[in-house]
């Protein structure tokens, strides 16, 4: 899932075919929000996803996104000069903003009964500038949105699904509505999940296609989600997402013991 596509299949009759068309009719470019956006990307081709930095030495995505060496690039959507770009590259100091992150620093929540969740914590090899945006979480004993509520969802996926597809050439956002979860929206089956755990939201012409898992989803500026919506060969509509509320004291509490 890179940008987030959302995508909207509308039949449009061609200007000499009538054949059916894909549109970014649900998304706008995102501009100079999400700049807290990292991109996630497997060292074997083949996976790519998107997460957040939530300070200056951690970062919080989907676990199906990693669980391998993976190369996590910072700063891609930063309202940074092309001259302080080109600066940092002499400096040495852009080699920062691409990591390679081992598994030893990739952590995954799992219950009492050992099971995993679909959401993982990455802590990067070297602290990031205090000046990177970053992304608030909401504080501990929070609550998920309720049904009816607009979230913003965002990502770096490609206009259609498959792995094949090339990337969005910009950082996408768009407004969705929480929606009760259908009998199949929850994250893989290698995953726990319950009402508990998981959100979905629907609107029409909104969908997350490939590269979109593990974007944030933010509601009232806050980091209330994960997309754990993982398609590969159609884009996804509803978006299932991971409650981060279920997960804010394991949060701290990792960030803290690592």
């Amino acid at each position: 899932m890179m940008n987030p596509c959302f995508v909207l299949v509308l039949a449009l009759a061609g200007a000499a075919s009538g054949a059916i068309e894909k549109r970014i009719l649900g998304g706008r470019s995102c501009d100079k929000d999400r700049q807290y956006h990292v991109q996630i990307e497997s060292v074997q081709p083949g996976k790519t996803c998107g997460g957040s930095l939530l300070n200056t030495r951690w970062v919080i995505t989907a676990s199906h996104c990693a669980e391998q060496i993976v190369k996590v690039t910072l700063g891609k959507n930063n309202d940074v000069s092309i001259f302080t770009k080109a600066l940092s590259f002499f400096k040495g100091s852009s080699k920062k903003y691409e990591q390679q992150i081992k598994i030893e620093q990739q952590f995954t929540f799992k219950g009492e009964d050992g099971r995993p969740h679909d959401i993982m914590l990455i802590k990067l090899n070297e602290d990031m500038s205090g000046s990177l945006p970053t992304i608030k979480l909401p504080p501990v004993g929070c609550t998920k949105p309720e049904k009816g509520q607009q979230v913003e969802v965002g990502g770096w996926g490609a206009k259609k699904a498959h792995v094949t597809a090339k990337p969005s050439s910009s950082l996408r956002c768009a407004s969705t509505e929480i929606k009760d979860c259908g009998e199949n929206d929850k994250p893989g089956t290698q995953y726990f999940s319950d009402e508990t755990t998981t959100m979905c939201a629907h609107k029409p012409g909104v969908e997350a296609c490939y590269g979109d898992s593990g974007s944030a989803v933010e509601y009232n500026k806050l980091l209330h989600g994960i997309i754990v919506s993982k398609p590969t060969d159609k884009c996804a509509n509803p978006i299932v997402m991971l409650d981060i509320c279920h997960y804010r004291e394991w949060i701290e509490k990792t960030m803290q013991e690592h």
